[in-house]
Order: structure tokens, then sequence, then C-alpha cells
């Protein structure tokens, strides 16, 4: 009896098809560092509005109850400014 066997075709390699999405143009460096001070800050205040002590730098002595409710708290206050400003 006979045997078959069947060979595969491998396909070569080619051109990645275009994608429909563009790439999203890059930020100066000067903008992006300016949106990081400005979170920075903003997380400064929202960590004293609920009495956290937040230090330059690292801060991995603090409980996931103290990081939350800065969390929160930030939260809350983008909720705030969004709803006054729809008004």
């Amino acid at each position: 009896m006979p045997t078959t066997t069947t060979k595969s075709k491998s396909k070569k390699p080619g051109p990645k098809p275009k994608s429909s999405t563009s790439r999203a143009k890059k930020t100066p460096k000067s903008t992006h560092s300016q949106a990081k001070n400005t979170m920075h800050q903003f997380k400064m205040e929202a960590a004293r509005e609920v009495g956290v002590n937040l230090k330059q730098g690292y801060n991995g002595d603090l409980t996931a109850k103290q990081t939350g409710s800065v969390g929160g708290q930030m939260v809350k206050k983008m909720i705030q400014s969004y709803e006054q400003n729809m008004r």
C-alpha cells in the first residue's frame, strides 16, 4: 500500500499590513513634565486633606488604607471639578 505524505506549504513572511489606526503624536517633554508636576501637586494636596503625610520620593511605609484614601480623595475632587464645569 503506497503512503502519501502531505507537504505543508510554508508561507514566507511578507510585509505587515498597515494599521488603520495612526500612532499618537509625541508630546513635548516640557508638556509632559508640566503635567507630571501638576499631578504631583494635586496628589500632595489630596494627601494633606485626608491627613496622610506624603514624603518626597518613596512612600512604601504607608498602609493600603492611607494610599487608598489619597486616591479616593483625588477621584472625589476630579468628580467635583467635572460637575462644576458641567453647569
